[in-house]
């Protein structure tokens, strides 16, 4: 089998994302992600990390990995991999060169080492991903006839695009095509295989849009598991939160004017009336949503409960009488209300005015009611 090394290319100079790599996503360095999954895998000899950069260079000892600086002319934006490969391979002793690119961040060790495993039987190795959907080149069709119905999409016969999250070559192959043709990436002359990639880890980051949308993959991934959640007959899951207070019958509600430095309460309730009901968002930020709701005698929200969230209130104002798993309880100004997830709860304003409280819990928590 030979020596066996990986090296992740994280050039600086990216113009469409500037500073990827090292761009945060979810809290983590970009190119972080590959490196990890690299190291789990156990697929390799060693692991560099290819870049101009000096600061590359402290990521990768902070990473325990080796570091390969490439010349700052090979890291121009007119520079293909072809290039930069082959300067790696000829600085750098190895049979086989896996290459993982940092702009896939979820590839798994388990896909890792099951691209390394087929690779040793082929002078290239590509990754791909199935697109399972009719298909056109130039305006013709691929995978399917434009002159019979279309069938279901699960009959189609998928096309097998580029991933790029992992390519592999055996190393004399490499070089033999590079001197043949002044290319290498696609195999030339060799063996080529091809190795499919489903799920998460066919993510490529390539402009600004992937990029949040990686976001809200690796924020979701870091979460706890949680059943998936369905409308039926009996429960209707609502996380708009617009949507939930003005069902709730509050109608007056400045929702645009948040996370100012300093907000001052006591002004804020001035400026609003005090004979009808008005909500006045103060915080909504990724972990918090802190709104002011306040409420004439009589009104209050639905009874309902929150699956994965812990609330509470602060009671600004007024009487309130608080509900909970068929328990009732009067609160008051200075008081603070917890409300554990699942449990079922209400709060209803019972004072002879106006009652105000501050809602704390979350911008995205689904409320959850039975109907």
């Amino acid at each position: 089998m030979g020596k066996i090394v990986v090296m992740i290319p994280a050039r600086m100079g990216s113009k469409r994302i500037p500073k990827k790599n090292i761009r945060l996503l979810n809290g983590k360095p970009l190119v972080c992600y590959v490196i990890d999954a690299a190291k789990a895998s156990g697929c390799f000899d060693e692991i560099w990390l290819n870049s101009e950069s000096d600061l590359l260079r402290e990521i990768a000892d902070e990473s325990s990995i080796k570091f390969y600086k490439r010349s700052s002319k090979l890291s121009e934006d007119n520079v293909g991999s072809d290039l930069f490969v082959e300067d790696f391979i000829k600085n750098v002793e190895c049979d086989i060169i896996v290459q993982i690119l940092p702009t896939s961040p979820f590839i798994t060790p388990l896909q890792i080492s099951g691209f390394v495993q087929k690779s040793t039987g082929f002078d290239t190795t590509v990754s791909t991903t199935p697109i399972q959907i009719e298909c056109l080149f130039k305006g013709d069709a691929i995978n399917f006839d434009k002159k019979l119905p279309t069938p279901p999409s699960q009959d189609l016969e998928p096309i097998q695009a580029y991933a790029c999250s992992l390519m592999a070559w055996k190393t004399k192959s490499y070089l033999s095509n590079m001197k043949k043709y002044g290319s290498a990436y696609h195999g030339g002359d060799g063996s080529v295989a091809s190795y499919e990639i489903k799920g998460y880890g066919s993510i490529d980051i390539d402009n600004e849009e992937d990029f949040l949308l990686a976001e809200c993959v690796a924020k979701a991934l870091s979460s706890p598991n949680q059943d998936p959640k369905y409308y039926d007959d009996n429960l209707v899951y609502d996380a708009n939160r617009l949507r939930v207070l003005l069902e709730d019958g509050v109608d007056m509600n400045n929702m645009d004017n948040f996370n100012k430095e300093i907000a001052h309460v006591p002004e804020i309730i001035n400026n609003n009336p005090d004979d009808h009901c008005w909500s006045h968002t103060l915080i909504n930020s990724e972990s918090t949503c802190a709104t002011l709701i306040a409420q004439m005698p009589g009104e209050g929200n639905r009874l309902h409960y929150h699956t994965d969230w812990d609330e509470w209130w602060y009671i600004i104002k007024g009487t309130w009488e608080w509900y909970v798993e068929g328990k009732s309880i009067k609160v008051s100004q200075g008081d603070v209300v917890f409300i554990e997830r699942n449990k079922k709860h209400k709060i209803t304003a019972v004072g002879p005015g106006q009652s105000i409280r501050l809602a704390v819990s979350r911008e995205d928590v689904d409320h959850v009611y039975t109907v």
